[in-house]
């Protein structure tokens, strides 16, 4: 995991170790090198302000403050429950259906059975599409026609995995309707429905979030957490962005733990963030 980890931000600490200049680190420098990170500037000079008095930074102090924004990683919440249903939501484009696809091939991996929900019914193409993991990855998927009732699908996905003795439900949602309050109240129905076939469901609601957006994304997940409360987030295509600062406003704005983070194409490039290694691997980058 440690190598994946420093594979993923390879690029946000590659543009860190470029910019940096000087061995010592003092505050401007640090401004200038979590700036380059797409660190937000509140941030940046908030964590500057938290800082001890003297000009010149050191690594335990800065490691210390940094920590303070991913308070919210140890309050995941525990898969005990079978069956234990995940809501996914994001935009279009964020790679929902490729992480679905990740997140169940993760959980067979963890001798855990797993079933699909194409509750996309909305966009063309969507349904298809999981349809094909499906088959790649070979697990069950309950599905319909596209413009179908989303929230039948999910009461009928829940209700077979309960029929079926089936660990996990993983339930696609559409990234994008005619407008904003179309979206709300399908994301909503399928969170009420889900309930009625199973009381404690969906038991986690989580956010694809693409990690080339940057901070432009942290807009975004605000919106999608109005609309449905969320319970964590997975950042995707961190590989290929230098924008990993960005992990500290989504931590902040949204105080929600960071599941997973996507580094790469292939089914096990998804893995756990760790809060300790991405910050420890930070640290390298500035300090080495």
């Amino acid at each position: 995991m440690f190598g994946l980890i420093k594979k993923g931000f390879a690029k946000t600490f590659g543009v860190i170790s470029e910019a940096k200049k000087d061995k010592i680190i003092t505050k401007d420098v640090l401004e200038e090198l979590l700036l380059e990170a797409d660190v937000t500037y509140d941030i940046v000079e908030e964590i500057i302000y938290y800082l001890p008095p003297q000009n010149e930074v050191k690594r335990a102090d800065l490691r210390h403050v940094m920590s303070s924004y991913f308070i919210y990683e140890k309050e995941r919440i525990i898969p005990d429950d079978k069956p234990f249903v995940e809501l996914i939501l994001g935009v279009n484009g964020a790679g929902k259906t490729t992480t679905i696809a990740k997140l169940a091939n993760l959980y067979k991996k963890n001798k855990k059975s797993v079933i699909l929900g194409a509750c996309d019914t909305f966009r063309a193409g969507a349904i298809e599409q999981l349809k094909q993991w499906s088959i790649r990855i070979d697990v069950p998927i309950v599905a319909t026609q596209q413009g179908h009732d989303p929230s039948a699908v999910a009461f009928d996905t829940i209700n077979s995995a309960i029929a079926k003795g089936i660990d996990r439900v993983i339930l696609d949602t559409a990234g994008r309707l005619q407008n904003q309050t179309n979206l709300a109240n399908e994301l909503n129905k399928i969170v009420r429905i889900s309930t009625k076939a199973y009381e404690k469901a969906p038991h986690r609601k989580i956010l694809i979030l693409d990690g080339t957006q940057g901070n432009a994304g942290v807009a975004q997940a605000k919106a999608f957490n109005d609309i449905v409360k969320l319970d964590g987030v997975i950042i995707t295509k961190l590989d290929g962005t230098p924008k990993g600062g960005a992990l500290f406003g989504v931590a902040r704005e949204l105080e929600l733990p960071i599941l997973y983070i996507g580094v790469g194409e292939s089914m096990d490039d998804l893995i756990a963030f760790n809060p300790d290694e991405f910050l420890d691997d930070l640290m390298d980058a500035i300090f080495a």
